[in-house]
């Protein structure tokens, strides 16, 4: 098999893809923390079918966690990421760097505000994480210089606030939002699954099954009724904490009192399986 570029400091990389800048190619992004599912491969796909060179970074970025374990847990599986990014296509272009050559001087993030949109669910309970997330994808957007840029419905938040940090900061870079890619049981893929037992894996159905059947619900009864009918589903439910539900606007993410026509909607979930963290979230229209 042919062997693929790998790039671990941004000068290479960027001297790399300046030729195709120059000829006026399509750049596509796909970041990833690593530890990649089909989920990823799925974006890689997605890259590969609409630009002339795809670049798949592999970092995880500490400034978007706020938990110190978390991040020390996260699994790094270079090797295996290769792997299966080669059975794609061995044309990627892989961007592998060390904190110290994206943050150069001090792994710290900027401090962003993204219209309010930063303040909501995962904001509340991961504190400077939407920071450290606007940082890194700012960061990667000027080393690529990508015509499009990849991510997940999954993360819908932070789908929502990128696509704000480049109207804000006016980054030429067209966000591509591609469908949440889910195990045969609905549990939305994750890297923090293999964190999970197998009894786990297959108890974390109910997750997505909950959002189903709040979806039904939310055709007939108001955003509170469902929201208290989730809440006990998980309370009944020893190996699951239910750390929010919420039904937002999609446009603002701000929690909804009443249904108001022409408005989309959508449900989001985060719940702890064993200190494990899964978040989840479905369309309501």
């Amino acid at each position: 098999m042919d062997k693929m570029d790998v790039f671990n400091e941004k000068k290479d990389l960027k001297n790399y893809l300046k030729a195709f800048i120059d000829q006026g190619q399509t750049i596509g992004l796909v970041p990833t923390m690593g530890a990649l599912h089909d989920g990823h491969l799925s974006l890689m796909t997605n890259s590969i079918n609409e630009n002339t060179v795809t670049v798949v970074s592999i970092f995880v970025n500490p400034t978007q966690f706020n938990n110190k374990e978390d991040l020390e847990k996260y699994p790094r599986t270079f090797d295996s990421d290769l792997f299966k990014i080669k059975q794609i296509s061995s044309k990627i272009v892989i961007y592998h760097p060390q904190p110290e050559d994206l943050y150069e001087e001090s792994v710290t993030s900027k401090n962003y505000t993204f219209d309010g949109l930063e303040v909501e669910m995962e904001g509340k309970f991961r504190p400077g994480h939407f920071d450290g997330v606007g940082t890194i994808v700012q960061k990667l957007f000027e080393v690529v210089k990508p015509t499009n840029a990849y991510f997940g419905e999954k993360d819908f938040q932070q789908l929502q606030i990128i696509k704000k940090l480049v109207q804000l900061h006016k980054i030429p870079v067209n966000i591509v939002a591609c469908k949440i890619y889910r195990e045969p049981n609905g549990l939305a893929m994750s890297s923090r699954n293999e964190r999970l037992s197998v009894m786990e894996r297959n108890q974390a159905a109910l997750i997505y099954q909950t959002l189903l059947y709040a979806k039904e619900k939310f055709g007939t009864k108001s955003a509170n009724v469902v929201t208290e009918w989730v809440k006990k589903t998980f309370e009944k439910q020893s190996l699951f904490t239910l750390e929010y539900f919420e039904i937002a606007d999609e446009s603002t993410l701000k929690s909804i009192k009443r249904k108001q026509k022409n408005k989309k909607y959508r449900a989001f979930i985060a719940v702890f399986v064993n200190n494990i963290r899964l978040i989840d979230n479905i369309s309501l229209n």
